[in-house]
């Protein structure tokens, strides 16, 4: 635990591994979640999307996915909701990165592999031995 100024407001709090935002904040996020929860929990509301959400709540955006990403919301029961790819934007479900940008970045990482073998190969391969005896 330690002292820290809340994200939110600015307010000092005691931060902890459960709480990155002060009293009063938190407060008002348990509001709004209690908020999103009861809109979704009706079932002609299950489909609806991110903006759905935002425009009959009033709750931002970037909360929403805060309760998405901490497990509050399970993606599960809503199959509409998702969050944006750290790389792309584009909607997912799960983990940081979509399928594409995961499979480009694993790409990536095999040719800087390559590359490093390459190199040390090379190394090896330029390196001259003497024999003991042969010091004319």
């Amino acid at each position: 635990m330690s002292l820290a100024n809340c994200p939110n407001c600015g307010n000092l709090f005691v931060k902890s591994p459960f709480r990155d935002i002060c009293e009063s904040c938190y407060r008002e996020e348990e509001e709004a979640f209690e908020k999103v929860y009861r809109f979704l929990r009706k079932r002609e509301n299950r489909m609806a999307t991110m903006a759905q959400i935002v425009d009959a709540t009033g709750v931002k955006e970037s909360l929403l996915m805060k309760f998405i990403k901490s497990g509050r919301l399970k993606l599960a029961q809503f199959p509409n909701l998702g969050y944006p790819c750290d790389r792309c934007g584009k909607l997912i479900r799960e983990g940081r990165l979509c399928a594409n940008c995961s499979k480009d970045l694993n790409k990536q990482l095999e040719m800087v592999q390559k590359e490093e073998e390459m190199k040390k190969r090379r190394h090896v391969e330029n390196v001259y031995y003497t024999k003991k005896g042969d010091e004319n």
